[in-house]
């Protein structure tokens, strides 16, 4: 399991972030859980395989629970990341050029609304 920040760099690009448990703030039960962020929604989406979506922000920060696809996240300058089942995208893209995304696996996905 990986989880992967997308952001907007000073560059008007979208930027990939891997990041590690390490960066994770595991404040309670014991030190193993991190605190609880707020949600304001969560939708289940089923990816067919091959759809693509060119070019695009995210709508609002959220996170992207991939589930069941597998999908290929490519940015700008022509570099590409794969999702797999089990990773989390937190996308934080919301200005600049964007990211692009094509499905590899189709399958289920959940993106959890942190802003409206």
């Amino acid at each position: 399991m990986k989880l992967v920040r997308a952001y907007t760099g000073s560059d008007g690009e979208t930027h990939l972030e891997v990041r590690s448990e390490a960066d994770f703030n595991f404040v309670e039960r014991d030190n193993t859980r991190t605190a609880v962020e707020d949600a304001t929604g969560l939708v289940f989406a089923m990816r067919p395989d091959g759809y693509f979506s060119d070019f695009h922000n995210a709508p609002r920060r959220q996170y992207v629970f991939y589930l069941q696809c597998r999908v290929e996240i490519g940015l700008g300058d022509g570099s590409t990341m794969i999702m797999e089942p089990g990773d989390v995208l937190l996308a934080e893209d919301t200005t600049g050029r964007g990211h692009s995304s094509r499905v590899l696996q189709g399958g289920m996905c959940a993106f959890v609304r942190l802003e409206p």
